[in-house]
């Protein structure tokens, strides 16, 4: 494991258990373009505590594959664990569930453990609604009950060693920043790098200005309260934990020297969120000059921070920033009041300007399917994106996710199996059709062309919002001469491989044994 001095202090396993042979799952994630773009950091972060606790860790990757069910099968005839952990995403449930059916069919003793962001947003969910049993997320918690042993909300680096424990309750609560398993910001900053050598690293293929990239993490949780996002109840995804600048940089000269990378994907809900964030541009600065080499950089900012600060701007190019991706979601004040973004349409404008002027490109995301959502917002997209002259944009349409107000304040409609939120100053709606995450693939973000919408307005039907939707991608990108996004076709798995599995798809800690 790679550790530097400003990552000592490992978090300490909080319940110890006997010795355990354990395998971490990344299920695939059909709804990207690239599902070998960007590396499961999470769970990464949970194999170190595993490690540093004394048990045996190895990881199967199953995304990306062409057949993953076949990898899964193959792995659990052969395999000696005791226990599998999988991490999961709202979009990745349904792939999750045949996971698991097939650990259920093949090695029934196994003990499954369910992490990641769809527990913990569900049952936040859950817990806020007036009255827990007849929200849409109470049924959703008692699916996830029968389907799995353990279910961890919250961070999981401590959480997994409750979660090993035999008198484990079914559900380990780490989304409580006074229940002891909560990270708090000093452990966050103490964590290890992740070990990076549990995947095939170089099977992840991501460029920044045409440098082979990889990405990390500086910080977890955004303050903001934006109505189509996930985590505003949950304290791990509301609450801001920010590494130090020094931590960051450590880790990015640590990728540089031990793979070779000199571009970098910071997945930060934003970066100018940090109140040290011109700090951690500048010490990047220095590590380039210190280093010798071309570092370039890519990440994610906060429009009207951006907007009001140019220094932000002056210190990302010079840290080796190229271009920046901004959430702006909305190009009509209404839209963004009901999307309680904070951003004015003015801050928008502007942030693009401040890019612009400091050699910055930007690539604007927006999205449509918001309360009040009609024929004229969604023309306004295309004109703002067209007048701005973004260099690159996506255009989404909302799905009302566990964890988001649009899904956890919606009250059932009129109609059966459609839930309605409606913003409390505009009165705008947005229903939304009731969706069994485990049986129905509900993307945020798909392939154009392929688009599937679960939400409608008052204004316009889900087919609409759809058409509306290719009409933004086709005419913006002719207008702009923009290409269109393209995908990469999946790793193939051969399955005649019998006892071993190739080294992208299965990985060990060095103490693993069996």
């Amino acid at each position: 494991m790679q550790t530097s001095a400003l990552s000592i202090g490992v978090v300490a396993a909080p319940h110890r258990v006997p010795h355990k042979r354990i395998t971490l799952i990344n299920p695939p994630s059909v709804f990207l373009l690239d599902e070998r773009g960007v590396p499961p950091l999470g769970i990464l972060y949970v194999a170190d505590s595993i490690v540093g606790a004394g048990h045996d860790v190895s990881v199967l990757d199953l995304s990306g594959l062409d057949q993953p069910l076949k990898a899964l099968e193959d792995f659990l005839r052969n395999a000696d664990t005791d226990v599998v952990g999988i991490t999961a995403t709202t979009p990745q449930m349904t792939a999750v569930r045949r996971i698991t059916e097939t650990i259920r069919t093949l090695r029934p003793e196994l003990r499954i453990i369910l992490g990641g962001p769809h527990v913990t947003l569900t049952y936040a969910a859950m817990q806020k609604a007036p009255d827990r049993t007849v929200h849409r997320a109470y049924k959703a918690s008692l699916r996830l009950e029968g389907l799995f042993d353990v279910l961890v909300r919250g961070d999981g680096e401590n959480a997994i060693h409750r979660a090993l424990a035999e008198d484990c309750p079914r559900v380990v609560n780490a989304d409580d920043p006074h229940g002891g398993l909560y990270l708090s910001k000093a452990q966050i900053n103490a964590l290890p790098f992740p070990d990076r050598n549990l995947l095939d690293l170089k099977s992840y293929r991501f460029h920044v200005q045409g440098k082979e990239a990889t990405s990390l993490i500086g910080q977890r949780g955004c303050p903001y309260g934006c109505n189509f996002c996930t985590g505003r109840q949950s304290p791990m995804l509301r609450f801001p934990r920010i590494r130090s600048p020094q931590s960051v940089i450590a880790e990015v000269e640590l990728l540089y020297r031990t793979y070779g990378y000199e571009a970098f994907m910071f997945y930060d809900d934003e970066l100018n969120v940090s109140p040290k964030m011109v700090e951690l541009m500048n010490g990047l600065a220095d590590l380039k000059e210190k280093l010798g080499v071309d570092l370039r950089f890519r990440g994610f900012v906060k429009a009207e921070l951006f907007a009001r600060n140019e220094i932000q701007a002056q210190a990302m190019r010079r840290a080796g920033f190229d271009e920046l991706l901004c959430g702006f979601e909305g190009a009509n004040d209404f839209i963004l009041t009901n999307i309680n973004k904070k951003a004015t349409l003015a801050d928008n404008a502007r942030a693009v300007e401040n890019a612009k002027k400091h050699g910055l490109r930007v690539k604007a995301l927006m999205s449509i399917g918001h309360p009040g959502e009609s024929d004229e917002t969604v023309r306004d997209v295309e004109e703002w994106l067209v007048k701005m002259d973004v260099e690159e944009f996506d255009c989404t349409i909302i799905t009302t996710y566990p964890g988001s107000p649009y899904y956890d304040d919606a009250l059932p409609h009129q109609d059966p199996g459609v839930w309605t939120f409606e913003h409390r100053e505009t009165k705008a709606r947005l229903h939304s059709v009731d969706i069994d995450f485990l049986e129905t693939d509900g993307y945020y973000k798909g392939i154009p062309g392929q688009y599937e919408s679960f939400v409608f307005t008052d204004f316009l039907t889900s087919a609409q919002l759809v058409a509306r939707r290719d009409e933004v991608e086709r005419n913006v990108r002719a207008k702009l001469g923009l290409p269109w996004p393209t995908s990469r076709q999946a790793v193939k798995f051969d399955h005649s491989m019998g006892m071993g599995l190739p080294p992208n798809i299965l990985r060990q800690s060095s103490n693993a044994i069996g």
